[in-house]
């Protein structure tokens, strides 16, 4: 049994690391601001009750930015691992609010470091994203060269590898999320939102005439490649983790009418400029870990839109 400390608890992925890290015997403290930038915050506080009553989880109210808090959760116990999960996300809203994405991520997460530093914490698995690799021919690799980020929120996770990086930690290991979805998702994302706006009778807003494609990850994938790193520790590594397959956004919005058993009405826009037009992830790197991707879309997709027709009824 490892104590292990997460970050951003009661978010999207951080609640369902959470369950599975109890699952499997570890003992959990997680932290959250739950605050309600990019959609309300009582889905937050609904996933941290679950973590709460079912898997003894309290996730206390407490901000990166706040060194206080940092202390007073650091005094609880002495953690063998940190799983850095907590941050401001969204690439299109980063480019209206681009110094909240830095207080958040770039000096928040320099505040958890220094902390770690202090506290010798061996060892931290930090977040990052697929988009800091935009620019790269595809698909795209562990080691490409970053070029610039054309959104803030890629240059605050381009930031935070290199924080890491340089960090005094002895071990501090990487991820860069492919375009996850799934129960419990953001309702910011696509799926939520086509899912909501097709249920609704609402239109479907798809950027750049619907010419994109993007390596849609089911949650449960992200979790298990978290997990094959949690379990092989080193000193430094990066590593993407996605589905390694494209899927066409019309192809993605089918999914969603299959499952929910309605057609869309689709608008279509310009390209967004924080948008990168296409992603797709190598995960030779990870897999050599023991990663293996096991839920298509479609099944991924069903999934989602079942929870999401029973938890708004």
């Amino acid at each position: 049994m490892k104590k292990v400390l997460v970050t951003g608890a009661a978010g999207f992925i951080g609640f369902h690391v959470c369950k599975h890290l109890v699952e499997y015997g570890h003992q959990v403290v997680g932290f959250d601001s739950y605050n309600d930038y990019l959609y309300p915050s009582e889905l937050k506080y609904k996933r941290a009750e679950i973590l709460n009553s079912e898997y003894g989880i309290v996730v206390p109210n407490m901000d990166l930015k706040n060194p206080k808090d940092l202390d007073w959760i650091f005094n609880l116990m002495e953690y063998d691992n940190v799983i850095h999960l907590g941050a401001m996300a969204g690439v299109r809203d980063s480019l209206e609010n681009a110094h909240l994405y830095i207080e958040n991520n770039a000096m928040g997460t320099l505040n958890l470091i220094r902390e770690m530093e202090k506290r010798e914490t061996p060892s931290v698995i930090f977040a990052s994203t697929s988009c800091v690799m935009h620019g790269n021919p595809l698909p795209w690799g562990d080691t490409q060269y970053l070029y610039p980020q054309i959104n803030p929120y890629g240059y605050t996770k381009y930031i935070n590898e290199s924080q890491f990086d340089i960090s005094n930690i002895p071990n501090a290991m990487g991820i860069r999320f492919f375009t996850v979805y799934g129960p419990w998702g953001r309702p910011d994302m696509a799926l939520f939102n086509f899912t909501k706006n097709i249920l609704n009778g609402n239109p479907v807003k798809l950027y750049n005439y619907g010419k994109m494609k993007r390596d849609f990850t089911y949650v449960d994938d992200i979790v298990q490649g978290i997990m094959c790193v949690f379990n092989n520790q080193t000193k430094r590594d990066m590593y993407n983790l996605g589905y390694g397959n494209q899927v066409d956004l019309f192809d993605f919005v089918k999914a969603i009418e299959h499952s929910t058993g309605k057609k869309a009405e689709i608008e279509l826009a310009p390209k967004h400029p924080a948008d990168a037009l296409e992603t797709w992830s190598d995960t030779s790197k990870i897999e050599k870990i023991g990663y293996k991707a096991t839920t298509s879309v479609e099944e991924g997709v069903d999934k989602f839109v079942q929870w999401y027709k029973g938890f708004y009824n």
